[in-house]
């Protein structure tokens, strides 16, 4: 089984070195490549002020957040819901920072140390739409991904987002897909598939006429005559 969880935070402010807190974590699961409606969704007291620049991008007041529960309430939670899983964040360095700094103030070590790695969409993109803006607004309006709810920044919405984003990005990767188990796992999956025994059909072989084989051999003389003899053919039937 391959599980994917798609991660977003909102923050106090741009640097957890400095103290900014998480104040939002928003989870999406994708199970064998299928969306499973399965989400994780806190807001958190982050124990300090936001900067008035993060309440710009995110909404998330002082107010708001006083009666939360704080992230160390919460860790075991969030903790269980990503244990194994292959995380999928854009730009995973600020994210994965973040949660870094909240898990080391609760003794629980580095995010990295509870999951089975980190995919960073921010740098698929950068190799798929080189020297292109690769934000995940720019990315939604070239892959059709409709976010024209998305007014503020949300992590679960944003989770949301980056989910089909990912999918579009990835989309070659469908036709790979069999359930080893051959069950299907959800709408538009692939299941059942009854097998054809085809040996009660007899297949007629269709060669082709005297003239067709004469005016075949003829072409074949005349592009080995305009090579000077260099065709591969003649090479391989001198071989052979």
């Amino acid at each position: 089984m391959s599980r994917q969880i798609f991660l977003d935070t909102e923050t106090t402010g741009l640097s957890p070195d400095t103290g900014d807190r998480i104040v939002e974590i928003g989870c999406v699961e994708m199970v064998n490549r299928r969306l499973t409606g399965r989400h994780l969704h806190f807001y958190i007291n982050p124990e300090r002020p936001n900067s008035e620049d993060a309440v710009r991008v995110h909404g998330l007041t002082d107010e708001f957040l006083s009666d939360k529960p704080t992230f160390a309430a919460l860790v075991e939670e969030i903790l269980d819901y990503c244990r194994g899983a292959e995380v999928i964040i854009h730009n995973a360095a600020f994210d994965v920072g973040f949660l870094d700094a909240e898990l080391s103030r609760c003794g629980k070590g580095k995010f990295r140390e509870h999951i089975s790695g980190v995919i960073d969409t921010l740098l698929m993109a950068r190799e798929m739409f080189p020297g292109k803006s690769n934000n995940l607004d720019a990315l939604c309006r070239r892959l059709e991904v409709d976010n024209s709810h998305r007014t503020l920044h949300g992590a679960l919405m944003d989770a949301e987002l980056l989910a089909e984003v990912y999918i579009n990005m990835t989309r070659g990767q469908d036709a790979l897909l069999i359930d080893s188990d051959g069950a299907d796992g959800g709408e538009g999956g692939v299941s059942d598939v009854a097998a054809v025994d085809f040996s009660a059909f007899t297949l007629p072989v269709v060669g082709p006429s005297d003239e067709e084989a004469a005016a075949f051999e003829k072409a074949l003389q005349d592009i080995d005559k305009a090579s000077g003899g260099k065709t591969i053919w003649k090479s391989l039937e001198a071989v052979l």
